[in-house]
């Protein structure tokens, strides 16, 4: 088959050769991007009088025919032909004749593909979004309904303290806060159009490359055309947002798989995003957790592949950045599954209630309680630390917690203490209290989960 460049060439390259260079394998998820872009090309063409009218039409109704047929899957893709770009040209050109091979005026693959992508990033994020806001939904949803809910808090993955389960829920909301926040400003970097930039320097035909933006729905144009064709910082951008977002869905992941282990036993997961043993009927797996965690590897593996490729490319494109696509794909299709299952997972949980409650009435996560009750009767924190230490260790030795301590007991440590002692060791009281901005008291969550309603 001869190449749409061939011209200067005196022999084919094998078969093999070809297949290790095409990209058309990964890059023909971008054909309705690609049809976007010709399609504002040739209009632009058209009304500065670089093509005939006669032509644009005849193109743009090639291009319509093409767009359906992609809407329909019924495009044929040629490894023979390379890429998306090429394949789509030879297409148009079978579709409307030698008229079709007008459209590639004044403009390279390298500007269209940089297009593509914008456009591609540009769509993708705005979903990715709107899922993020879903997810954040259901999270204050489920906060709403556990403000009251006692639950231990952790710090080392030791009971720390007694928090409110919705405001454990709640630092999620804010992580996925900045992580939309994050996603949000990166779109003024997406939303610049390189087409027109030809291959590096521009083009001598009389183009209007804001005019081909605002067809595309563009805010803006780059500045310089050996940045608009070799810039991939979007994509990188894109790429980082994404682990980050990713880091903080893994740490959720981590923590949906230990509140339904039998140890913890804090929540159940619906049978819709759980599974069973092939061998071990009694089994019922987190595996989807567990999967979104594992797959927070790939999405880092895409940052740093990215990156490494970009290191060392002198300007402006190199072939090295056909290696710009699939780990982009690869990550927006994962993200979008990983919020989608989450947002399902959270939703349809069951949180084990009466279960929190008991953990909560049996630990030492009230000590802190005891020590800054002492600190207020105007104990030194140190001295009120290591008194309420020391009881601790009488309740190990005893098989005790600090609410079953005979007030004699406690006494004796110190003659601070007096009998409203059992109301401040009190669980409830302990995080009703805590009512600092930004903390666990329900009062604060409260407010909290108002703010959050702000966000949406």
């Amino acid at each position: 088959m001869t190449k749409l460049w061939g011209g200067r060439f005196q022999k084919s390259a094998e078969q093999w050769v070809d297949e290790f260079g095409a990209s058309i394998s990964f890059d023909q998820t971008l054909v309705m991007e690609d049809l976007d872009g010709s399609t504002a090309h040739v209009k632009m063409l058209g009304a500065c009088n670089i093509l005939p009218q006669e032509d644009v039409q005849q193109i743009l109704s090639g291009l319509e025919q093409l767009k359906k047929l992609a809407a329909d899957n019924a495009l044929e893709f040629l490894v023979a032909n390379e890429d998306i770009h090429l394949n789509l040209e030879k297409m148009l050109m079978d579709l409307i004749g030698p008229v079709g091979g007008k459209l590639h005026t004044g403009r390279s693959r390298n500007d269209q593909v940089a297009t593509d992508m914008h456009l591609f990033l540009k769509n993708r994020v705005g979903e990715i979004i709107e899922l993020i806001e879903l997810f954040q939904q259901t999270l204050v949803a489920q906060a709403e309904t556990h403000i009251e809910t006692l639950a231990p808090g952790y710090t080392h993955l030791q009971r720390a303290q007694p928090i409110s389960f919705a405001h454990h829920l709640m630092a999620y909301f804010w992580m996925l806060d900045r992580d939309k926040d994050r996603f949000k400003d990166s779109i003024k970097r997406i939303d610049i159009s390189p087409l027109g930039a030809g291959a590096l320097a521009g083009t001598t035909f009389p183009i209007d490359r804001k005019l081909s933006a605002e067809y595309l729905g563009f805010a803006n144009v780059y500045a310089n055309s050996m940045d608009a064709v070799s810039d991939r910082d979007f994509i990188l951008e894109f790429l980082s947002n994404s682990s980050m977002l990713m880091a903080h869905l893994s740490r959720f992941a981590e923590e949906i798989i230990l509140w339904s282990s039998s140890e913890f036993n804090f929540i159940e997961l619906d049978d819709s995003f759980s599974t069973g043993s092939s061998i071990m009927p009694q089994k019922k797996n987190p595996d989807m957790a567990e999967l979104i965690r594992g797959k927070t590897g790939r999405v880092y593996g895409n940052l740093m592949g990215l990156l490494t490729v970009i290191k060392g490319l002198p300007l402006a494109y190199n072939k090295d950045m056909q290696e710009d696509k699939e780990g982009m794909f690869d990550t927006v299709h994962t993200i979008v599954g990983s919020l989608k299952i989450f947002e399902g997972m959270v939703r349809t949980m069951t949180v084990h209630k009466e279960r929190l409650h008991d953990t909560v009435h049996k630990d030492f996560s009230n000590a802190t309680e005891l020590a800054d009750y002492l600190a207020a009767k105007g104990l030194p924190f140190r001295e009120a630390h290591e008194v309420t230490g020391k009881l601790v260790f009488l309740c190990i030795q005893r098989n005790y917690f600090l609410l079953d301590l005979p007030l004699e007991d406690l006494q004796e440590a110190s003659n601070l203490i007096e009998s409203d002692i059992y109301d401040v060791l009190s669980p409830l009281a302990a995080v009703r209290r805590r009512n600092s901005l930004g903390g666990t008291g329900f009062d604060q969550v409260a407010i909290q989960i108002e703010e959050a309603k702000k966000r949406f």
